[in-house]
């Protein structure tokens, strides 16, 4: 005989955290069941174990979906204001790092521990551990989905799937998620690593790879995209944030290029450089306003070196076009392993947009990552995690 409950919710990171807490303040009674051995591994590590749990600048235009405006009801219902609310009422202290980005000031343990805090408090059950064997739907004349576990089985109403998507398989990440959905008869969208790093192959790989560990700050632009912040040379490839940004926007074969002297006139300087200290050579130029070995790298292999003085116009403004908008060969990414975030997934337009639930199946929710909406890198994930969660905690 299974035990009952008003709602099911599969997946205690941050999405089915927040739904369970919701729901359980409205008196439902709540089983969240977790196969790891921990919840919220993901908020664990976020952050460099510090968490960037919103950013304050949240809005619908930070999210990639195939439909922009689905993510618009829920997080007009629930703001990065709601979340700072809760974090202060637990008196975790935190700061702003940058572009609006929230950290804790100590550990991301306290967002954990004040997540569960509240679950508890609003009297949800929080099962680890509990791997999910089978899930059945309308066993009898209840209509309830049923969940067979290793802890027995399980049924309710309501079953809301917050199980994420493929990224950090480490972490316990797995397509399960995806694998309902189907069973359900819903939509998946074609997924792929996002917020992830790049990776060169051949030459271009060849010509940066000892110089692992140099950083400086790019704009990266790619389909019409544009992110400025730092980029990380790696053996591999390329990383730091304006890189994880583009990487959500760009596919092998995809133009990307970078301008290494963002908020500057490359031409303006080069000249005002060429006036001022004519005899300096290029790549002399070049190592003050850039890393030392990575100027004299462009100029190796991108840009000719000479002193200054021997540039004319047409060879200056050549320079300036490779400076403004140097071209990334990127081969691939660093896949799901290194991934923040995991794109496509389940298709919207199979889900209501205010309460989460599956249009297909009554009864049967999807929130967070396992759906097609992605945030930017900067905390914009997190709020998608407690505004769906929380949409669907007051609708279940």
């Amino acid at each position: 005989m299974a035990e009952r409950y008003d709602a099911l919710i599969v997946g205690a990171g941050a999405a089915g955290l927040m739904c369970a807490l919701t729901a359980g303040r409205r008196g439902r009674r709540v089983l969240l069941i977790e196969h790891a051995n921990k919840v919220g591994k993901k908020i664990l590590m976020s952050g460099g174990g510090r968490c960037n749990f919103t950013n304050t600048g949240a809005a619908p235009a930070n999210y990639l979906s195939a439909n922009p405006h689905f993510c618009k009801s829920a997080l007009a219902r629930y703001s990065p204001w709601d979340f700072i609310a809760l974090v202060e009422k637990h008196r975790i202290a935190y700061h702003e790092k940058e572009l609006g980005q929230l950290f804790c000031d100590i550990s991301s343990k306290l967002i954990v521990k004040m997540l569960v805090d509240e679950c508890l408090a609003a009297g949800v059950r929080i099962e680890t551990d509990c791997s999910i064997e089978r899930i059945a739907h309308g066993d009898g004349d209840s209509g309830d989905f049923r969940a067979h576990t290793a802890r027995g089985a399980f049924a309710a109403p309501s079953l809301v799937i917050a199980s994420g998507g493929l990224s950090i398989p480490s972490m316990g990440a797995s397509g399960f998620g995806f694998e309902v959905a189907r069973r359900f008869g819903h939509a998946l969208l074609p997924t792929r690593a996002g917020l992830v790093p790049l990776t060169l192959s051949g030459k271009h790989q060849e010509r940066l790879a000892d110089l692992s560990g140099v950083s400086l700050p790019v704009t990266a632009s790619c389909n019409g995209r544009e992110f400025s912040n730092q980029m990380l040379i790696t053996h591999r490839g390329v990383s730091g944030p304006s890189i994880l940004q583009i990487s959500s926007y760009w596919q092998p074969g995809d133009d990307l290029r970078l301008d290494l002297l963002p908020g500057r006139d490359a031409l303006d300087w080069l000249q005002r450089q060429q006036r001022e200290r004519p005899a300096a050579e290029l790549k002399t130029a070049l190592g003050e306003a850039l890393p030392k070995r990575f100027a004299q790298r462009l100029c190796e292999h991108w840009l000719s070196n000479k002193p200054l003085k021997q540039y004319n116009l047409p060879e200056l403004k050549q320079a300036a076009a490779t400076l403004s908008a140097w071209p990334l060969v990127a081969s691939g990414t660093e896949g799901y392993r290194t991934a923040e975030v995991t794109l496509g997934g389940v298709d919207t337009d199979g889900v209501s947009s205010s309460t989460m639930q599956s249009k297909r199946v009554p009864g049967l929710y999807f929130i967070g990552e396992v759906l097609d909406v992605t945030g930017w890198l900067g905390g914009y994930n997190f709020q998608w995690a407690w505004a769906s969660g929380n949409a669907a905690g007051l609708a279940v």
